[in-house]
């Protein structure tokens, strides 16, 4: 299918196994599904009319997507994006959440090569990223209100004031395709900050929505105790977390660099251990849930062999980038309960329609689900309850700015002053 094209309605059905394969360039010719019709439930109450944004139910399933991009193509990854709505709301989920920076890919080379090597990357990045009011949200928020899901998906955010400033966003879209949270992460880490810019406090909200009280933060951000105490103070009852496939640190070995002699130069690493993507993932999505008494949801990207093999050979050193991308730890989709408790999921066979119960995903693609009762995070609010009767608020004071900032503020009309 040609690149160019904007037909969001031709949608790809299902995961890599059926033919999809996620890389740099592919052009396939992609199926179409039928429309999925969405669960009684989810219409209006037919007692007392009340639109289903408006009620709160204490059970959901919730369904994140451990999944691949088209790495570097908004347009291929966003029917993928589509399709896998379609995919959850036909399994009965009411909450669908993609990984960090999914649309269009996360720029893990920046870990790897020095900022003079990713020029191309760079280039490639900022004319695949998307804006907020761009072709390629309008159909995924229409896609949650033809599905009547709530949706999480992270985006590389672009603007329309700048060709080259982009912002690692998170979108909340509701039942009804409105965007209910629109966050750009706070500050890039480590190497990030080598593609997006900060972002400001505009996002620190909660979704209320009909499966309760929905924050979200990305990555890193989840070690900053003050943006997340931002979202418990909101009354946050679920927590989605998102994370890309991997976060390269260390190399285990030196990289030679030629010196034109025909010898080469060493630059030595060290013994240093590579970042352990699950267990620091897992430590501080489990405090928070933990700490404010919240379910949450840990969505992590997730990379092909085909990937990894495209993101190589677009860059100044192939081997080298294969070698480190090798042997870098995943990261892993989970669900975790109010006490910070892995819960159990499942994935859902698309030919049988069986499901498999699995704690996490991190090697395989697909789309992991658990059903949550918030009912269930109410006892541990008794013990502490840190926005509430567990806190001194005549002691402590957390102001938070949620203005967003623009460039410049422009006067066309002189009044005088």
């Amino acid at each position: 299918m040609d690149d160019k094209s904007n037909d969001y309605s031709q949608v790809p059905v299902g995961l890599n196994n059926c033919g999809l394969r996620g890389g740099l360039g592919d052009a396939e010719e992609l199926e179409t599904i039928p429309e999925v019709q969405r669960v009684p439930s989810m219409k209006n109450c037919s007692v007392c009319f009340i639109p289903p944004a408006f009620i709160m139910a204490s059970r959901f399933l919730a369904a994140a997507c451990h999944v691949s991009p088209f790495v570097l193509s908004a347009q291929k990854t966003t029917r993928k994006c589509v399709s896998l709505i379609h995919q959850a709301a036909k399994n009965s989920a009411n909450l669908v959440i993609f990984p960090e920076s999914y649309i269009p890919a996360f720029p893990v080379w920046s870990a790897m090569l020095a900022p003079t090597q990713n020029h191309g990357f760079f280039e490639r990045m900022a004319k695949e990223s998307i804006y907020i009011d761009g072709e390629e949200m309008r159909a995924i928020r229409a896609t949650a209100k033809q599905t009547g899901t709530v949706v999480s998906v992270g985006i590389s955010e672009k603007v329309r004031y700048s060709t080259a400033t982009l912002f690692n966003s998170n979108i909340i879209i509701g039942t009804d395709g409105e965007i209910l949270v629109h966050h750009r992460k706070l500050m890039p880490t480590f190497f990030e900050k080598l593609t997006w810019s900060p972002g400001d406090g505009f996002g620190l909200r909660v979704a209320e929505t009909h499966c309760g009280k929905i924050g979200a933060l990305i990555c890193g951000e989840n070690t900053n105790p003050l943006a997340r105490y931002s979202l418990m103070a909101q009354g946050e009852q679920v927590h989605i977390s998102t994370w890309p496939a991997m976060w390269p640190t260390s190399v285990s070995g030196p990289r030679k660099e030629s010196t034109g002699e025909g010898s080469s130069n060493a630059s030595p690493v060290g013994k240093r251990a590579n970042y352990d993507n699950v267990a620091a993932n897992k430590t501080r999505a489990a405090a928070h849930c933990f700490e404010n008494k919240c379910f949450g949801i840990l969505c992590t990207g997730h990379l092909t062999e085909s990937n990894v093999a495209d993101i190589a050979a677009a860059s100044s050193d192939p081997s080298y980038i294969s070698k480190v991308m090798g042997e870098t730890s995943r990261g892993a989709t989970m669900f975790l309960d109010a006490t910070g408790t892995a819960l159990p999921g499942y994935i859902v066979d698309s030919t049988s329609g069986k499901k498999t119960q699995k704690e996490f995903l991190q090697v395989e693609e697909d789309i992991l689900y658990a059903e949550m009762d918030l009912d269930k995070a109410i006892e541990g609010k008794q013990y502490h309850d840190v926005v509430g009767g567990y806190q001194r608020l005549d002691v402590f004071n957390l102001k938070v700015n949620r203005s967003r900032r623009e460039p410049a503020t422009f006067v066309d009309h002189d009044d005088g002053a």
